[in-house]
């Protein structure tokens, strides 16, 4: 407490690293601005859950830049991780083509879609990926917490665009929960209207 002194007036803040002039906050509000949810609705309990699922599964990939809403995104698994990529399947080699999981679509309401590949019809590494993290989204449902409580609000190991989308993805639902009164309902009394996996990716 002793290092800290009075302002007077006249004094200037002294130049910092780290940007002092704020020029990096400015940009996060924009970004904040720019994912912010619209044209919220309430939705049938299945539907949010298969969104809830999409979209996690959309985040926990790797990307390096700020998805635009109604572009095609394209989602990969690729040496044991997820990766969304802005290059289509057939732009690339074969290798990456046989990993192509989906095309992802960011929504107004900051939740994502993905029209599945032809590979998630048959038994591969793609499609077993896709149904672990199936069964690992099953898993986080089983608790008495509400599914308001293990939204992804604030994930600080997240990467910045996956971390400014997930707390999206948050406001999102939220604002769905209430217009739907589906607020306070612990995460076991969602879990019978958990979708099979087949229509999780319809």
């Amino acid at each position: 407490m002793s290092d800290i002194k009075p302002y007077r007036p006249g004094d200037v803040a002294p130049k910092t690293d780290g940007n002092p002039e704020g020029k990096g906050y400015i940009g996060f509000l924009k970004d904040w601005e720019d994912t912010e949810p619209r044209g919220v609705v309430a939705k049938p309990s299945r539907q949010v859950l298969a969104e809830f699922f999409t979209s996690m599964l959309v985040l926990s990939s790797q990307f390096k830049y700020q998805p635009v809403i109604g572009n095609s995104n394209y989602l990969y698994w690729i040496n044991s991780e997820w990766s969304m990529s802005l290059i289509a399947p057939y732009e690339w080699s074969d290798e990456r083509r046989a990993a192509f999981a989906g095309t992802c679509v960011l929504q107004q309401d900051m939740t994502w879609t993905i029209e599945p590949s032809e590979h998630l019809a048959s038994d591969n590494t793609v499609s077993a990926a896709v149904a672990d993290f199936y069964d690992a989204f099953a898993d986080m449902l089983d608790t008495d917490l509400t599914l308001e409580d293990i939204l992804p609000t604030y994930v600080a190991k997240l990467p910045y665009y996956q971390r400014l989308h997930a707390a999206a993805l948050s406001r999102s639902l939220r604002g769905t929960l209430l217009l739907g009164d589906r607020t306070a309902i612990s995460c076991r009394d969602w879990f019978p209207q958990l979708p099979q996996l087949a229509r999780m990716l319809p």
